[in-house]
Parts: structure tokens; sequence; C-alpha cells
């Protein structure tokens, strides 16, 4: 039990190193090549945070612990939402860009309405390989979005940004290291965590909504706190509703697809929480002059304390 502690410790550090490579190399590389930080949140930064959420997804189908394969998206996107969006806005207030507010944002409410329905669609309550094959296809075409957005706003006559070939390959390297970071410090927690929990004889549903859920999170929450605290407000937006888009289409999409995944009805109070939470999302930039202020951060941050209590109670 003392060695599970000091991996977890270890987990941390090594969570919090790789967050701040991956923001300072991306960050490099978007200023390089023109290309905004919220793309490079959405699709970069989001993709490397969302990796420990694949790899606990696809280990879980394949051991057929699909409570635990839909649970550790579910409830990875409620502490993306709640608890790190809700973090970064205490840090400093989050201003909307129009695309995230218009389009970024609804993707989302859409992506979570449609697991919603396709975990419910039959007798079975089975999310099949071709609802995955649809998932799946629903990431290479929010990809492709992001690819346009890249193409609509590069100026080719702007003057580049002075960053050598060195500097460059410093900022990829940063990335890779990084993101290794992230993946290794992840498994660190969630696998010593779950031991933990395990002695202590809690249910693999509490495990993946909690434990692993928030553990799998760690890399979203202190690679967009650190991007918060170094001035990348569009990044840390970008990786929270990334992350939030890759847990479904990415992580929920190819999981079916290599193993059909059993869905639980009991997951579905936890996806209509976190659809409130999104469409409450989306009013704010309309009231809020298109940020979200310390106060609602504040209001999502306790509306998640609210909801773990309520899960371990």
């Amino acid at each position: 039990m003392f060695l599970n502690f000091i991996l977890i410790i270890l987990g941390f550090a090594l969570l919090v190193k790789g967050a701040d490579f991956l923001v300072d190399g991306s960050t490099i590389i978007a200023k390089k090549f023109h290309i905004k930080e919220i793309v490079i949140g959405l699709t970069i930064v989001s993709i490397g945070t969302s990796f420990p959420e694949l790899m606990v997804s696809l280990t879980s189908a394949l051991n057929n612990h699909a409570d635990m394969a839909i649970g550790n998206v579910v409830g990875s996107n409620i502490s993306n939402l709640f608890l790190i969006l809700g973090i970064c806005a205490i840090i400093k207030p989050l201003k909307f860009q129009e695309e995230t507010a218009r389009l970024e944002i609804p993707i989302v409410i859409f992506l979570t309405a449609l697991l919603y329905i396709l975990g419910n669609n039959s007798y079975e309550k089975v999310i099949t390989r071709i609802e995955g094959t649809i998932l799946s296809l629903f990431f290479i075409l929010f990809i492709i979005y992001n690819l346009w957005i890249v193409k609509k706003d590069n100026i080719t006559d702007e003057k580049v940004n002075d960053y050598t070939n060195k500097e460059i390959i410093n900022g990829v390297v940063k990335i890779f290291i990084g993101i290794i970071g992230l993946k290794f410090g992840s498994d660190f927690i969630v696998n010593n965590s779950s031991e933990l929990a395990e002695s202590f004889g809690v249910s693999e549903k509490i495990i993946s909504l909690t434990i692993i859920a928030i553990s799998t999170s760690l890399p979203e929450l202190i690679t967009s706190a650190t991007a918060t605290l170094k001035g990348e407000i569009n990044m840390a937006i970008g990786n929270v509703i990334g992350s939030n888009i890759f847990n479904i289409v990415l992580i929920v999409g190819v999981t079916a697809l290599i193993s059909p995944i059993n869905y639980s009805v009991s997951y579905n109070k936890d996806i209509i929480f976190f659809l409130i939470g999104m469409i409450i999302l989306a009013i704010l930039p309309m009231i809020g002059k298109k940020r979200m202020s310390r106060f609602a951060g504040m209001l999502y941050f306790s509306a998640y304390v609210v909801y773990m209590i309520d899960l371990i109670k």
C-alpha cells in the first residue's frame, strides 16, 4: 500500500512536468505556423491528453469490463467540463472565440446526445461495431473541420515568427516528451488508485466514474491549468472541448469497433447531467460577453463536488 502512494506521487510529478512540456511545445508550433491556439488545443493537445482514456477504455473493453469503458468516458467528460473548466475559470475568466461558442460547443452537445441515443436505441443496450463506425466517421470529420480552420486562417504572406529550425525541433520534442510524461504519469495514478480502491471494496462503476475518470482527466486538468496560468486561454479551452469530443468519437468509436460495448442505463443520469452543463455553457457566451466568469467557474466546480458526493454516498 505504501508503494502505491509513492507511485501515485511520482505519477503526479510526471503529469505536471509533462503538461508543462506539452503546452510550451504546442505554443511554439502554433506561433511558428500561424495556427490558432484553439486549433492546437482541439487537436494535438486534446489527443495527447486523451491518450490515457483511450488506453484505459480499450483495455477495459478487451477484458469485458464494459462499465469501466463507458464510465471512464462519461466520467472524464464530466470532470473535463465541471472540474477542469471550472478550475480554469476560477484561475482566470475564460473568453470564448466565436467558433467555439457557435460550432464546437454545439458539436459536443450533439455528439453527447448521439451517444445517449446509441446506448438506448435497442433492447440489448449495446453500442455495436456499426455504431462504432459511425462515431469513428465523426472523428474523421472533426479532424477535417480543424484542417479547414487551419487553411482558412493561414496567411502565407505574413512574416513568420523568429523561430529557428532548432527551436521548431525542440518544440516537437517537447510535445512528444510531454505526451509520454502524461501517459506514464496517468498509468501510475490509475493503476495504483484502482488497486487501493479495490482493496477497500469499492464497486467497478464508482471506480470508473470517480478514481479512474479523475485520474485519466488529470492530463487535461494539469495541461489546461498550466495553459491558463501562462495566458494561453484558447489552448486551455480547446483542450477541454477537444478532449470531450475525442472521448466520444475516438475512444467509444474505436473501442466499439474492436469489441461491442454493453451499455448500462445507469449512466443515463450522468450523461443528462453532463448535457445540462454543456447547454448552460452554450448559453454563457450569449449572456456573459462571450466569457466564463470566475463566479460561473465556482458554480461548475461546486456542481462537480455535489455530483461526487452523490456518487459515493
